[in-house]
């Protein structure tokens, strides 16, 4: 008789999750729940850690990538009116080359008055002198039209090379002052990098899902805290109750802020811990 395979399910991790909502499953893990939430909170430190150095930069990533924004407009407006600028030179030629034929049809009627024989003939000659006339005058009007733009289009271009300038002088700024804060703060940033990823490998999917989404769900960032003034929630500052706060010190229970959502943990001199920003 065969044996029959038992098959697993795999629950799909929700984009959503919260630690509320891991339950019993937070035990499920090759961690004890003592090591997994030291690991949590070793986790929080760093990304805690790599938020600051980031805050460090402020606005110039930003400031940058404007400044950049807007240079690459400028060029894209250049590139736009040089070829106007050649449109309207390829329009003169154009009509310069009309010019020359309509003088040589000019040219050709006005000789062809010395042979007339009658006034029929005489008045169709003179409707096409009259004619090529008016065509040459268009010609010439075009041309003239042509030129003005061209020099309309050669001081925007002066004024767009202009700001230009003053964006590659700023640009050359910002850039120079974010790469000495990214270059003072790349060996530490590297370094927390690696430890946040060790204790990343530790902590199993659902709980990194529900850890990334309260993460980035609070103004602070703060998804793992310690106890703050002896018996408050690091992250919300609300009261902990004294059986909660026993769970928490044992370092044997995942205990869930009831206000917030957080994990609470303890750690050594956690009731000298300052506050933080609330959500």
């Amino acid at each position: 008789m065969a044996t029959k395979k038992t098959r697993i399910v795999t629950t799909p991790i929700d984009e959503r999750e919260t630690f509320v909502s891991l339950g019993r499953s937070f035990a499920d893990s090759e961690l004890s729940v003592e090591e997994k939430l030291n690991t949590l909170y070793a986790l929080q430190k760093a990304d805690t850690d790599i938020d600051r150095i980031i805050h460090l930069r402020g606005e110039l990533p930003s400031e940058v990538q404007a400044l950049e924004d807007d240079l690459a407009a400028v060029k894209a407006k250049q590139e736009h009116v040089n070829a106007l600028i050649a449109e309207y030179n390829a329009s003169i030629e154009n009509n310069a080359n009309d010019i020359v034929e309509f003088d040589a049809h000019i040219a050709k009627y006005k000789s062809q008055l010395d042979n007339i024989t009658n006034s029929r003939e005489y008045d169709s000659i003179n409707k096409e002198l009259e004619n090529e006339g008016l065509l040459r005058q268009i010609a010439d009007k075009h041309i003239g039209e042509a030129r003005m733009a061209i020099a309309e289009k050669n001081n925007l271009l002066e004024e767009l090379a202009a700001k230009e300038n003053v964006l590659i002088a700023d640009l050359a700024a910002k850039q120079e002052e974010l790469e000495g804060i990214i270059e003072s703060t790349a060996s530490e940033e590297e370094t927390l990098k690696a430890h946040r990823d060790a204790c990343a490998t530790k902590i199993d999917p659902r709980t990194m899902s529900a850890y990334e989404h309260i993460r980035a769900s609070v103004r602070n960032h703060l998804a793992v805290v310690p106890i703050y003034n002896g018996d408050s929630c690091g992250g919300c500052f609300n009261t902990i109750t004294p059986n909660r706060l026993i769970d928490i010190r044992s370092g044997k229970k995942l205990v869930i802020c009831e206000y917030c959502g957080r994990i609470i943990v303890h750690t050594p001199g956690d009731d000298k811990v300052e506050g933080t920003e609330t959500e």
